[in-house]
């Protein structure tokens, strides 16, 4: 993976201007969720759901403390947090989740004959891509379409919680909440002295040095 905002790191802003105590305690919340925990997924449906996440965000090896991105999607369904608007020929979000996973572990038992988080990374890939296509045929989808699941359930849900997480916004050199601080230089290539640098051919070791003063 390049590194396309080298030396920076988003947590160096924790105690600065940038973050007020409000942004503090939101992300001190998802540093300290634990990848493991679930409350909403059961223990046969949790495999799947790492699974899941694993092959829509993969991460890094090397990266010490990944983004807990199935942890974070089930405490949002665990909540019933929903997102203020919903396409009507999908069911409401725990039901949606619910059956998705169950439909997504029917499929790949009756393709392969293993449950989905058994499979090869290839099979797992071959088989998500049916369910985005709508070309999966098990009963346990119901009136569900699979392939609006995919894109505004699955989809949606995975890759929202993999950017609420620094990680992903060291990745993208995101500054996180702009809350109290704001930003100012809105005009396209200009940014503020808090903001990260992006190392481009030739300008990397100035990219370097100039994240490593953003705070």
């Amino acid at each position: 993976m390049t590194d396309r905002y080298p030396g920076y790191d988003v947590l160096t802003k924790r105690n600065s201007p940038s973050w007020n105590e409000q942004t503090r305690q939101v992300i001190d919340a998802r540093l300290t969720l634990d990848p493991a925990e679930h409350r909403f997924f059961s223990d046969t449906e949790w495999p799947t759901m790492l699974a899941i996440c694993g092959r829509i965000v993969p991460q890094p090896d090397s990266r010490a403390r990944p983004a807990p991105v199935a942890a974070l999607v089930d405490q949002k369904v665990h909540k019933d947090d929903r997102d203020g608007y919903r396409d009507a020929r999908l069911p409401h979000i725990q039901e949606a989740w619910r059956r998705g996973v169950r439909a997504i572990d029917a499929e790949a038992q009756s393709r392969h004959g293993a449950p989905f988080h058994q499979l090869l990374g290839h099979q797992q890939d071959d088989l998500l891509r049916a369910v985005q296509r709508g070309q999966v045929q098990s009963p346990a989808w119901g009136d569900m379409p699979p392939q609006l699941f995919f894109a505004k359930r699955l989809l949606h849900d995975v890759v929202t919680a993999y950017y609420a997480c620094p990680v992903a916004w060291n990745e993208i050199g995101f500054g996180g909440p702009a809350s109290p601080r704001g930003y100012v230089r809105l005009n396209y290539d200009r940014r503020d002295p808090w903001e990260a640098a992006e190392a481009k051919p030739g300008n990397e070791q100035w990219a370097r040095r100039e994240n490593s003063r953003v705070g």
